[in-house]
């Protein structure tokens, strides 16, 4: 977040944190953080990189089991998802230029087919027949790029009815935390002229 008034999840875990809560019904409070002033390295958060997994208990509510299931080759399946989705957008701060937005655009490319042809294949989601954790942090990654007006999905159709169906599950809670990715949007695009528009996709991958 940006700022403690309002919630403003710009990271990615963040949404996917928030989705999660809001759609199980997990009480909770939102605590924004401004990261770029580095409240983050504050002592009460400062206990462990994976706090996301310390502070949500799965088994401490009553959530059910498709989200991370118990069996261990479904959970297996879904961990290792999870484990590969860091790879989805990982470049943070770093200058643009040609030869490195090329490389960006070819790797994204392999990416996600191996996330439409490993992962997906022909099931509705990407770990089976029901959303899990996995499908919620990979959409997490994959709306980012709409921050700089790009929708990395409109060229593959399977991608895209994936993400309708997990949209459809999460309703109103994918929407409430994704609004500011959809405000940024907004006010990306209407500052670009038609020849910086074409270049925005180096905007997004470089920056989260």
């Amino acid at each position: 977040g940006t700022g403690r008034g309002e919630v403003s999840a710009v990271l990615i875990f963040c949404r996917a944190v928030l989705i999660f809560l809001k759609d199980i019904k997990i009480p909770h409070k939102v605590e924004n953080i401004a990261i770029r002033k580095g409240e983050q390295l504050c002592c009460e958060y400062d206990l462990n990189p994976n706090l996301y997994k310390t502070y949500i208990s799965l088994t401490a509510y009553n959530v059910p089991d498709h989200w991370y299931p118990k069996l261990p080759e479904k959970r297996t399946r879904v961990d290792e998802c999870m484990a590969w989705n860091h790879a989805l957008l990982p470049c943070m701060g770093q200058p643009t230029n040609p030869e490195k937005l090329e490389k960006v655009l070819a790797d994204l490319d392999g990416t996600l087919d191996k996330l439409e042809n490993v992962f997906l294949k022909n099931q509705p989601f990407l770990c089976g027949d029901d959303i899990s954790l996995a499908d919620l942090l990979a959409v997490c990654e994959l709306m980012q790029p709409l921050c700089g007006g790009r929708d990395i999905l409109k060229d593959r159709p399977k991608l895209l009815s994936w993400r309708s169906r997990v949209h459809s599950v999460l309703s109103d809670s994918f929407d409430e935390a994704h609004s500011v990715v959809y405000q940024i949007r907004e006010k990306f695009t209407a500052k670009l002229s038609p020849c910086s528009k074409q270049q925005s996709v180096s905007a997004v991958y470089l920056h989260q």
